[in-house]
């Protein structure tokens, strides 16, 4: 299965670059500094609840959209990552 893009990615190009907002600009009307928001828009940082709840106040979508592509991410990664010897927790040792 194809990894889904980061929401960063999203926020970057289909809100901010439509929008024509510089990162600055798009920092100060959401309230967070400027170094925060790039971080998450070039994927070094997630969608945190509270930027999500920013984003919806400020129109651009649902705070519960974001926050579900940013889990779809962090599955996604975590599967491709591989998980440790887990034995289920219905069966006796």
């Amino acid at each position: 299965m194809k990894n889904p893009v980061h929401p960063g990615a999203i926020l970057r190009e289909d809100v901010l670059g439509e929008l024509g907002l510089s990162v600055v600009e798009a920092a100060e009307r959401l309230g967070i500094s400027r170094v925060a928001l790039s971080r998450v828009i070039h994927e070094h940082a997630r969608i945190s609840p509270n930027l999500a709840l920013r984003l919806e106040a400020a129109g651009a979508g649902t705070a519960r959209a974001w926050l579900a592509m940013q889990t779809a991410r962090d599955l996604a990664d975590e599967r491709a990552a591989g998980l440790p010897k887990v034995r289920r927790l219905g069966t006796v040792a």
